[in-house]
């Protein structure tokens, strides 16, 4: 597993979105921004069930995602990963946090009825930056 470098780190605490791309059962890239942080070791996304990104990491867990600095759009970090969980423990607390962090909001406002999160854990293999 690679290790984020710290020249970086900073994007991860920012409110800079993801573009994670997956792969769909026909083979296809799929790309789509979502809201982004690390516990130190791992990316973690978060989304719910039943959504394509998390259909496609369920069949398939490798990952791409890039992240572009909202102060400098010259300065980004592109991650190549594998997903090593998709866990529904903590779900509802982390997105609680990525709403906190993306919109100053205490809890989640788009949940939908019946609607489960789940935590995406990437382990970074591959790391490539630029600025």
């Amino acid at each position: 597993m690679a290790a984020i470098p710290q020249n970086v780190r900073d994007l991860f605490e920012k409110k800079a979105f993801a573009h994670i791309a997956t792969v769909g059962a026909d083979g296809a890239p799929q790309v789509t921004p979502v809201w982004v942080d690390s516990d130190g070791q791992y990316l973690r996304i978060n989304t719910a069930r039943g959504r394509v990104k998390a259909k496609n990491l369920e069949r398939n867990p490798k990952v791409a995602l890039a992240i572009q600095d909202p102060d400098n759009p010259y300065r980004y970090v592109q991650v190549r990963g594998r997903v090593v969980e998709i866990t529904e423990k903590g779900a509802d607390e982390h997105i609680d946090a990525l709403a906190k962090k993306y919109l100053g909001k205490d809890k989640y406002p788009n949940r939908r009825p019946g609607e489960v999160r789940v935590t995406v854990k990437i382990a970074p293999e591959k790391i490539q930056t630029m600025g």
